[in-house]
């Protein structure tokens, strides 16, 4: 029988597909409500529904004799989860807020009557989406009224600056005495990796391309042995994850990292560190050049503000869309 999912629903299932594959969680796995609920922070029933969802996906589904339900795909096989599932409302618009602040559309703070005007939601749903913002660390709640920007790479300047930083921690970090070569860690790095390069370069999604780029660094540095590198290596990622937001991916690009990651995991299966250091210098020596070319392109391009005065989309549920109209305009008398 056909769940009756929800935008919410199909939000969460999302998330729990990003809690799949950072945990590195495989196929078999026990997935229990009550475990979910904690770790996305929502409650049992929504949590429910998200796996109702996924089980119609054939992502999830039971495994007799055992109870409940089971991850009938592991992290490594999630590179097309894109195109099956399509991607949520929900992610639409938590793409678009970062796009406008990229793009100069908002300043420092947003209120969420601005956002539901932009965005034409609900009040609920744009909490949903800045919320999500504050739990990937680009925003945070205020203590007044209305959300925060918090400072993030968000142009040519600021990300030739992190590559320069990565540039000269990141290679030096393989050559430190206490750099331990893990297999385990390197061969779950490398099925996330070559799922990409045989033909997941062609559909996966911005978030799940980030994730990807962002485990394998950090997998990286925390084999240094050195806490305060992979902590540095992490900070890094989570400030540049705006950038990797933006519209439009250069698949062929991705492919070629890809193989580059791969590479540089091949040096070090055979214990060749040095050369497996240089290739990881070069690499972001490159990223770095064509990132910083490709923003600067994009700051000529785009223009710094848009009008306000109509809901540039518009995905409110049919249910939601009685209380949405309600909500705006209590949001306008508030004002």
């Amino acid at each position: 029988m056909k769940s009756q999912s929800n935008s919410l629903h199909v939000t969460l299932a999302h998330r729990l597909l990003d809690y799949v594959r950072a945990g590195h969680l495989q196929a078999g796995h026990h997935l229990t409500e009550q475990s979910l609920a904690q770790a996305l922070g929502a409650s049992r029933s929504p949590i429910r529904g998200a796996l109702a969802y996924l089980a119609e996906k054939g992502i999830v589904g039971a495994q007799p004799p055992r109870r409940g339900l089971f991850l009938l795909k592991g992290a490594d096989q999630l590179g097309v989860i894109e195109e099956e599932l399509g991607t949520s409302q929900d992610d639409q618009i938590y793409l678009q807020l970062a796009r406008d602040k990229l793009s100069g559309i908002w300043g420092d703070t947003l209120s969420e009557n601005d956002a539901m005007r932009r965005y034409g939601l609900t009040r609920e749903r744009v909490r949903r989406v800045l919320a999500r913002a504050a739990n990937e660390g680009w925003m945070e709640q205020r203590a007044s009224k209305g959300w925060s920007f918090l400072p993030m790479i968000d142009g040519p300047q600021a990300c030739e600056e992190s590559y320069t930083l990565r540039q000269m921690l990141e290679p030096a970090a393989m050559l430190l005495p206490d750099f331990a070569i893990d297999s385990t860690v390197l061969r779950r790095v490398r099925l996330q990796q070559q799922a990409l390069a045989d033909g997941g370069w062609r559909h996966a999604g911005h978030a799940e391309m980030y994730q990807a780029n962002a485990t394998f660094h950090e997998a990286l540095a925390s084999l240094s042995g050195n806490r305060f590198i992979a902590q540095t290596v992490t900070r890094q990622n989570q400030l540049r994850r705006l950038l990797e937001y933006q519209e439009t991916l250069d698949r062929e690009r991705i492919r070629r990292q890809c193989l580059e990651h791969l590479a540089i995991l091949d040096l070090l299966e055979k214990g060749e560190r040095a050369q497996a250091s240089a290739l990881l210098a070069r690499h972001l020596g490159n990223a770095s050049e064509e990132k910083v070319q490709q923003l600067q392109r994009q700051q000529q391009s785009t223009p710094r503000f848009k009008p306000l005065s109509e809901p540039i989309v518009s995905h409110a549920d049919p249910m939601e869309e009685t209380a949405q109209f309600s909500l705006m305009a209590q949001a306008k008398n508030q004002e």
